[in-house]
């Protein structure tokens, strides 16, 4: 009982912040919401503009985290706004969870982003030449593989809509980069026993 109190608590002590930015998400006049990039009822992303932006300014491709499961491009928000601030562009892309689609789904709605960003950034004030790919948890794992795809088609010499040379860095942040050395834990856990069955790590 006291545990629940205590997060109770903690949670009435962030719920300010929450708000406001929530409200700067769904208000402020600096934000792009849901800009279609694909096909996919998923495939859309948020750009967080600065407010002055006479000249081409840096932008930030965010993937955002969510166990594969839950991920969502709003969870962006607070980096889109500290970003935004310092006058750098922040694209939220959004993705398919499960189970809506596998991650080779998820990669190429990752992929389509990027492609998005990188083709279409300067219309919105960013430099095409400074584009900056960061990932975070689930959201680093999904980037990576697209970078990782990406590069091998470019090795094969397939016809590619961006390619890896546009983006000057790439940034992942807790990621699960190795996932078959964590399924033994997982299933230890009991936290994604029926998660691993039902969608396997080769789809």
């Amino acid at each position: 009982m006291n545990r629940l109190f205590a997060l109770a608590c903690y949670a009435m002590l962030l719920l300010p912040g929450f708000l406001q930015v929530g409200y700067y998400y769904f208000f402020s006049s600096q934000v792009r919401r849901s800009i279609v990039y694909g096909d996919q009822p998923r495939n859309r992303l948020d750009l967080f503009l600065p407010t002055n932006n006479a000249e081409q300014v840096p932008v930030v491709v965010f993937v955002t985290g969510g166990a594969w499961i839950i991920g969502y491009k709003a969870w962006g928000s607070l980096l889109g706004r500290q970003l935004a601030e310092r006058n750098i562009i922040v694209a939220c892309i959004d993705y398919r969870n499960f189970p809506q689609g596998t991650i080779s789904d998820m990669v190429n709605d990752v992929s389509e982003g990027i492609s998005f960003v990188c083709n279409n950034i300067a219309d919105y004030g960013g430099d095409p030449k400074r584009i900056y790919l960061m990932g975070q948890s689930a959201g680093a794992h999904i980037s990576s593989w697209a970078l990782l795809e990406q590069t091998i088609k470019e090795s094969r010499g397939e016809s590619t809509s961006w390619s890896v040379s546009q983006l000057k860095a790439y940034f992942g942040l807790s990621g699960g980069y190795n996932l078959f050395n964590l399924v033994d834990h997982f299933h230890n856990r009991g936290l994604y026993r029926s998660f691993f069955l039902r969608y396997p790590l080769n789809e």
